[in-house]
């Protein structure tokens, strides 16, 4: 099991970009997502198994954004407590889309085998992202 904190704000997936290049169309990561990726990658460096994971794999997301500032006592409390929980945008795949992508070729060689998928979002005073990256035993997918 490889586990890791990415602090600071999450940063969801943007929507990609097109612009010319010559006489081609091109497709690209807006600035705030593609240097988020590269600050998730840099961390999960530093936790990366020595050769990526090959098989299926379980990952588990806990998202946490910023409370924001505007927020009452009483709601700040739920938040903290994890019982009010937020139901605004960015949606929670757009998180989960920037972390896998940033997880390529460093914890495991595709994302693709990623083929249980958890993730939930919080408010916390201490903005992160919670990754846990388990390997699956194929023997437990085999019915006995």
């Amino acid at each position: 099991m490889t586990s890791f904190i990415v602090p600071g704000n999450p940063v969801s997936q943007g929507r990609p970009r097109a612009g010319k290049r010559g006489s081609k169309i091109i497709m690209y990561d807006p600035k705030e997502s593609k240097e988020y990726k590269q600050y998730v990658a840099f961390i999960a460096k530093q936790y990366a198994p020595k050769v990526p994971y090959e098989g299926p794999l379980s990952v588990r997301l806990k998202i946490y954004r910023q409370i924001p500032k505007s927020t009452t006592k009483k709601d700040r409390a739920l938040y903290i407590e994890g019982i009010k929980r937020p139901v605004v945008k960015p949606d929670t795949d757009n998180y989960t889309k920037a972390v896998l992508d940033a997880l390529n070729g460093i914890i495991f060689k595709d994302d693709s085998q990623v083929t249980d998928l958890f993730a939930s979002k919080f408010y916390s005073d201490k903005p992160r992202i919670e990754i846990d990256i388990q390997e699956l035993d194929m023997l437990g997918y085999m019915e006995g």
